[in-house]
Order: structure tokens, then C-alpha cells, then sequence
């Protein structure tokens, strides 16, 4: 079983790590692929990508439908490059004006296994226990979960 461990190593920051069994081809192509974002990156819920221009400066846009509502998350691409890293803000809907910077690194571990490694930088401890707290390591571990699925062929 693929556990995600999650660990802050700032007062502003969350740093999460994923062993994924697929290559880092592969799994570049489900963050990147808005088909396949949107059958893994909403916790497996319905998720409309509204926009996802993958590139420096490029803004992407998701809207996740599931049972108490709709919620919004976009923001803008950094730095885009393939195969190794995506930086990107990162904004939910429901609190405007809270950016987070989204730092995504792929890892080849080689034997078709893959490490994903994301560090969240908040502007405030605040904001960063307030995410934390609100669920974030359920949520993420669904999305991860229906990541997997996609990534073994079961969606």
C-alpha cells in the first residue's frame, strides 16, 4: 500500500512525498493531460478544467463538484519544466487573496516508480496550520488514491 507522508519543516511551509508506481513520464502526463488531471485531482469527484495552459506564466483553473457543492482552486504556472518540476500559486475560491506556491518535483526512482515531492510555501504559519487543519491529508489522500487508479489503468 502507497502511504503519503506529509511533514512541515517551516513555520510556512507543508512538504509532502508520494512513491506512485508508474515512470515519471507517465505520471508528468496525469499532471499535465487536463483529461486525466480531471479523473484524479479532485479527490475522484467531477472536476471541470476550465482552463490549463501549462507553461511559464500560463493560469489553469479546475472547479471540483461534490456533495455539499462546487469549489473553485486556479492560479498561474511559474515555471513548467518537463519531466522534473512545476511551480505554480495556488488560490481556493473560498478564501481569495490566501496564495500558496505550489512547488511540484517528479523523482525517477527507476524500476517504474516514481517520487512526488510538493512543497507548499503559505504566506503566514497561520495560513499554513489553517490548511492543514481544515482536512488537507484526507483530501489529499483521496486525489492520491484516484491517482493511482489512473495510473494502473482501473479508471
Amino acid at each position: 500500500m502507497t502511504t503519503t507522508h506529509i511533514t512541515q519543516p517551516t513555520d510556512r511551509e507543508i512538504h509532502v512525498e508520494r512513491i506512485v508506481n508508474a515512470s515519471r513520464d507517465r505520471v508528468w502526463r496525469a499532471y499535465t493531460d487536463p483529461k486525466q488531471v480531471a479523473q484524479w485531482w479532485g479527490r475522484g469527484h467531477a472536476l471541470d478544467i476550465e482552463t490549463m495552459d501549462v507553461k511559464r506564466g500560463g493560469h489553469w483553473r479546475y472547479v471540483e463538484h461534490e456533495g455539499t457543492g462546487t469549489h473553485g482552486f486556479e492560479g498561474r504556472y511559474r515555471e513548467v519544466t518537463p519531466q522534473e518540476r512545476i511551480v505554480r500559486t495556488f488560490e481556493w475560491d473560498g478564501m481569495p487573496g490566501h496564495v500558496i506556491i505550489e512547488d511540484v518535483r517528479f523523482e525517477d526512482l527507476g524500476n517504474g516508480r516514481t517520487k512526488i515531492v510538493t512543497t507548499m510555501l503559505f504566506h503566514t504559519t497561520e495560513e499554513r496550520d489553517g490548511m492543514f487543519n481544515a482536512g488537507m491529508s484526507g483530501g489529499m489522500d483521496e486525489s492520491y488514491s484516484a491517482l493511482d487508479r489512473l495510473l494502473a489503468g482501473t479508471t
